[in-house]
């Protein structure tokens, strides 16, 4: 192999030639032809980041219903993100889903289907007809502490990404029916949030006031995300898809008080955890 020549640019074929007529001996030759590289392409490993819809249901209309209850009045919630279709969840005995109706109602809230996995033999293959690219090695985001993600975390090739933009500062109270979402970082609201008003974030919100409204922190999957509000009082809390309403009763003590909600794994699935701050 000529020295200095990498192994990408060539490859080695090893001939066996007679170099004399009379002698047993036998030499063998080394040959570098240069392979065909193409001059219009590449081909590179590369890692997507996806949204994942985990579906409980196959009744169209329901999740139509619900969707729209979701994210309807959040038309720039998703940015055409890549969609994971992840069909573990959906009861044993479950009709057969119609993928290019479930498709055609996912679009319009800017998320691009891509992919599926967890489905039945059936399913997988209607999925795949309706052109979604089975994904079986796909994982789903779980809470765990920040040093058990840091100590699984390959070392990075890459160069340190910019720092994420300062958080979203709020300094006026939000009645019922205003909503404030911070995209890609932390929401601070310095006063109160009403009932029937809504802050979304990416990252943490802190509302140094009375929470009254609806709070969803870690929106986009970040379950190291927290709540932080001086008062309590929300109708609704949501970390990283994992919420609470008023209709269940929040713990003993922490009901207008200065509280922190973060999100938990356990044995029986996330939740989340509500603890008192001492101011």
């Amino acid at each position: 192999m000529p020295f200095g020549q990498s192994p990408a640019a060539f490859f080695v074929a090893r001939l066996s030639i007679s170099l004399r007529t009379t002698a047993p001996s036998i030499a063998l030759m080394t040959v570098a032809l240069p392979a065909s590289t193409p001059a219009t392409f590449e081909i590179k490993s590369a890692n997507l980041p996806l949204v994942a819809l985990l579906l409980k249901s196959t009744d169209l209309a329901a999740l139509s219903r619900e969707l729209a209850l979701r994210f309807g009045d959040i038309p720039d919630f998703f940015d055409n993100d890549p969609l994971l279709i992840e069909l573990a969840h959906l009861p044993a005995d479950a009709d057969t889903l119609d993928f290019a109706s479930l498709m055609a109602l996912l679009r319009p809230y800017r998320v691009a289907p891509l992919a599926v996995r967890g489905g039945t033999p059936a399913q997988m293959a209607a999925a795949t007809a309706a052109g979604l690219v089975a994904a079986p090695d796909a994982r789903m985001a779980t809470a765990g502490t920040a040093a058990e993600r840091e100590r699984n975390k390959a070392p990075a090739a890459e160069a340190p990404p910019a720092p994420a933009p300062g958080a979203l500062v709020i300094d006026k109270p939000l009645r019922s029916g205003q909503q404030v979402y911070a995209r890609g970082r932390d929401l601070v609201l310095l006063a109160m949030v009403n009932a029937g008003a809504e802050v979304i974030a990416d990252g943490h919100i802190h509302v140094y006031a009375p929470l009254r409204g609806k709070a969803m922190a870690g929106a986009r999957g970040d379950t190291d995300a927290r709540i932080f509000a001086l008062s309590l009082e929300p109708e609704l809390l949501s970390i990283a898809g994992i919420y609470r309403t008023s209709e269940k009763p929040l713990p003993e003590g922490v009901w207008g008080k200065p509280t922190q909600v973060r999100l938990v794994p356990g044995p029986d699935g996330d939740k989340l955890v509500m603890d008192l701050i001492k101011v």
